[in-house]
């Protein structure tokens, strides 16, 4: 996992190092309408991607950006190392010895999906992307995943700080130009609301678990030991203490500080909730109201998000 995790902070500092060479404009490409940013995806990956072949046994977590994936990542990480019996510590970042491939399924080379069907199981991946642009694989086998949502003015408001943060992202001179385009569609990997309209549809399957990013802050080791028992991973009381505290804001972010001082603070910035009370006006919190009432409200995914304790001022 240390070597996965370099992997990954090298694969970033290559694609903001390649960023840094293009005009605002040219750092997202479209595929089938959707925006992603192009120094991390390609149509190629996207189009090989499509044949990908999912195990049975393999992890998936699936989020909308800033939703709290890294968060997720961490936790399932070592449940994972729990279930193949090795030992972890308060002070270690990972246990894994071979280094693995970029975890986000999108994102990498058109050739890293033949790498991946090398690796042993349980092989874990993340997502951003909407349920109809995975793998049909992924489906077919009833792969378990487990789908992180998060109340949408924070995600607005960390992704907001987090395009401004990292430059594989179009910057934003205002937040009020942000949440235009986040409104609108232009924002890498879409709409937050289709996102989770489109996510509803599955929320039935018995291999798709939802847990918020709210009820995970409210209560860790419940969420923890819930995420433990859909994935069938034993846990004894000292290992479900140590999972919350290797996985608690503060740690993570001490530990990518000694690994990579310099992103620890975009993709570790606050980890609360409520921030967006700092940014959005009265007009803005009228309007994303508006949206959501009219497509996520009426859906079971919505109702779990719940809206007004998270999203009314």
């Amino acid at each position: 996992m240390e070597n996965s995790r370099k992997s990954l902070i090298d694969f970033v500092d290559k694609a903001v190092a390649a960023a840094s060479l293009l005009n605002r404009d040219e750092l997202m490409f479209s595929y089938k309408g959707i925006l992603y940013p192009v120094t991390i995806c390609s149509p190629e990956a996207f189009k090989a991607l499509e044949s990908f072949e999912a195990r049975s046994d393999d992890v998936i977590l699936a989020g909308y950006p800033k939703s709290g994936t890294n968060w997720l990542r961490r936790i399932l990480n070592d449940l994972i190392a729990i279930s193949q019996n090795k030992t972890l510590s308060k002070e270690s970042s990972g246990d894994a010895e071979k280094p693995e491939e970029i975890p986000y399924l999108e994102v990498g080379d058109p050739e890293k999906y033949e790498r991946m069907m090398k690796l042993p199981s349980p092989r874990f991946m993340a997502t951003h992307l909407c349920p109809e642009n995975l793998p049909t694989s992924i489906f077919r086998n009833k792969v378990k995943i487990l789908l992180l949502v998060r109340n949408p003015k924070d995600v607005a408001t960390s992704f907001f700080h987090f395009s401004n943060g990292l430059g594989i992202f179009p910057s934003y001179d205002t937040w009020d130009d942000f949440f235009t385009d986040f409104m609108s569609k232009k924002v890498a990997w879409g709409s937050y609301f289709e996102y989770l309209y489109e996510w509803n549809k599955y929320i039935d399957k018995e291999n798709i678990m939802t847990i918020t990013y709210e009820e995970l802050k409210e209560n860790c080791a419940l969420g923890v030991k819930n995420i433990a028992a859909f994935f069938r991973i034993p846990l004894t009381e000292e290992e479900l203490q140590l999972v919350v505290e290797r996985s608690s804001f503060q740690s993570m972010k001490k530990n990518l500080e000694k690994t990579h001082r310099t992103i620890s603070n975009i993709l570790f910035r606050k980890g609360g909730v409520s921030d967006w009370k700092n940014l959005f006006s009265e007009e803005q919190n009228e309007k994303m109201d508006k949206v959501f009432e009219e497509q996520v409200a009426g859906t079971k995914l919505g109702k779990k998000l719940k809206y007004d304790v998270y999203c009314k001022a």
